[in-house]
């Protein structure tokens, strides 16, 4: 059973090293909001800007291109079902971006109980063998101790699975929702431009 428990801690720490490593290259800011993309979009008032942007969002795919490719699709809309449509889009977006999150929460709840499992098992095999045969002198005590010992390592080693595990998704969380925020600028400030070269 502690063997399983182990196999167990092992696959949940790479499922977990895999995830920060996946969402910490997805989630850079210049894969996310490309730094040009947002200094066209802040200069982007006549027909050529808006074809020069248009080209950046062909050439730098990223979930703020998409969004501005939504936006421009429905420029001729009214600017209300233009936003409507932008925030849809921005959702999907939001979705995609969250992505292996979920995992991370996950191991943060499942590694320390894992540990537990693992302690309680061996605590109930030490004691068990100690109802069994007895406490006769300080060897068979130190042995206890020892067997103690090893069961908490367990524990031990839930934890620091989950504290690294809650440290990332606490951080990919946040990133997420600022990524969001600056994208729904951009996407806001094109669109009212945009509304305002048609009046």
């Amino acid at each position: 059973m502690d063997k399983i428990v182990y196999v167990l801690l092992g696959l949940t720490s790479v499922a977990g090293l895999g995830v920060i490593i996946w969402r910490a290259w997805t989630l850079r800011w210049g894969s996310v909001v490309p730094a040009r993309l947002a200094a066209a979009v802040a200069v982007c008032r006549t027909d050529e800007d808006l074809k020069n942007l248009r080209q950046l969002c062909e050439a730098q795919p990223s979930s703020l291109g998409r969004l501005l490719r939504v936006a421009d699709a429905h420029r001729d809309w009214p600017k209300a079902d233009t936003e409507a449509a932008v925030e849809t889009a921005a959702r999907h977006e939001v979705v995609k971006l969250e992505q292996g999150l979920v995992v991370l929460e996950v191991i943060v709840g499942i590694a320390p109980l894992l540990g537990l499992v693992g302690t309680i098992f061996g605590m109930m095999t030490v004691f068990g063998d100690i109802g069994q045969t007895g406490l006769t002198n300080i060897n068979d005590a130190s042995k206890l101790a020892q067997g103690i010992s090893l069961i908490l390592r367990t524990t031990l080693i839930g934890l620091l699975i989950s504290i690294p595990s809650l440290v990332a998704w606490s951080y990919f969380s946040k990133k997420v929702e600022v990524l969001a925020v600056e994208m729904e600028t951009l996407c806001a400030e094109f669109i009212r431009r945009q509304s305002a070269e048609k009046k």
